[in-house]
C-alpha cells in the first residue's frame, strides 16, 4: 500500500526486514514504480521491496530545482525518513540516473544497482551521437501535445516505444500509466547530464538493456559500461526500453543474479 507524506510517495512489498531493494520508475508519463516493476516484485516476494514515485510522478508533489539534483535530494529525504541508511537499487531510465547522482555523491547510500536502459549522459564515456536525445520529447508531444491525452495514445507510446512486441501490451499496464499520468504533479524538465560524474560511482552496476530499445541502443549500454568503473552489461533480445515490464522474469534473475553476488 502506498504512504504518502510530506515525503515521496512510496511503498513496501515482500519481506519485512532484512537488506533493502529500492525500485524507482522511468520517466515517461505515467512511469510509476508500483506499477513498472509490478511484476518483478511479484516474482522475487523473498526480497524486501521499497518502492519510490520520484518528485511529479505518481502521487509524489513536485521539486523546484535541477531535474536530477532535485529528485535526489527528495530520495535522500525518504530515506532517511525511514531509517534506512543503506540500500541496493533497482531502477529504470530516469530513475537510475537519480541512482547514479546519488551515488556518485553518497557511495555510503547504496549498495548494488541494477539498472534498467538508463541514459545518464548524451555521451558515454565520452562518445557522442548513441543517444537519440529527442525522442522523449516527441513521444511526450503525440502523447499530449494538443493537451488532450487519452488511454489509446498511451497504448500507442508504450508498444512504440517501450515495448518490442507492442501486441502484448496489457490493458492493465496501459490503464494504470493513464491513470498515473492523469494525477501526475507536473511536467518534468530536461535531467543534468551526469557525464563527468559517472567516473564516481565505485558500487558495482550491473546494466540491463532492450536490443531494441529505440531511445539508446546496445552501443550506448557498452560505452556506459565502459564510463562506470565497476559496471557489467546484459542485453535482452526481443525487448526495447521496458523489459521490466516485457521480461519480468528474466529481469527478475538479473537481479537475483548481482544482488546476492
Amino acid at each position: 500500500m502506498a504512504t504518502e507524506t510530506a515525503l515521496l510517495s512510496h511503498g513496501r512489498r515482500g519481506v519485512v526486514g532484512g537488506p533493502v531493494t529500492l525500485v524507482l520508475h522511468g520517466g515517461g508519463p505515467g512511469c510509476h514504480a508500483a506499477s513498472d516493476f509490478a511484476a518483478v516484485m511479484a516474482a522475487r516476494p523473498d526480497r524486501a521491496w521499497l518502492w519510490a514515485d520520484l518528485p511529479g510522478y505518481g502521487r509524489s508533489a513536485a521539486a523546484p530545482g535541477p531535474r536530477l539534483t532535485a529528485a535526489a535530494r527528495a530520495l535522500l529525504a525518504l530515506l532517511d525518513g525511514l531509517g534506512v541508511d543503506r540500500a541496493d537499487v533497482l531502477a529504470q531510465s530516469y530513475g537510475g540516473s537519480v541512482a547514479l547522482l546519488v551515488a556518485s555523491e553518497e557511495p555510503a547510500r547504496f549498495g548494488r544497482l541494477v539498472l534498467v536502459g538508463s541514459t545518464p549522459t548524451a555521451t558515454p564515456n565520452g562518445v557522442a551521437g548513441l543517444l537519440d536525445t529527442g525522442l522523449g520529447t516527441r513521444l511526450r508531444d503525440a502523447y499530449a501535445g494538443d493537451g488532450r491525452p487519452d488511454a489509446t495514445r498511451m497504448r500507442r507510446l508504450i508498444a512504440g516505444a517501450e515495448w518490442w512486441d507492442g501486441d502484448r501490451v496489457p490493458d492493465a499496464l496501459v490503464e494504470a500509466r493513464f491513470r498515473a499520468d492523469r494525477a501526475a504533479a507536473g511536467a518534468p524538465g530536461v535531467p543534468e547530464d551526469l557525464g563527468d560524474r559517472l567516473a564516481h560511482v565505485t558500487a558495482p552496476v550491473h546494466l540491463v538493456w532492450g536490443r531494441h530499445d529505440p531511445f539508446a541502443g546496445p552501443a550506448y549500454a557498452a560505452a556506459l559500461a565502459d564510463a562506470l568503473p565497476r559496471a557489467d552489461l546484459t542485453v535482452l533480445h526481443a525487448t526495447a526500453h521496458h523489459p521490466q515490464s516485457e521480461r519480468p522474469d528474466a529481469v527478475a534473475a538479473l537481479v537475483d543474479a548481482h544482488l546476492r553476488t
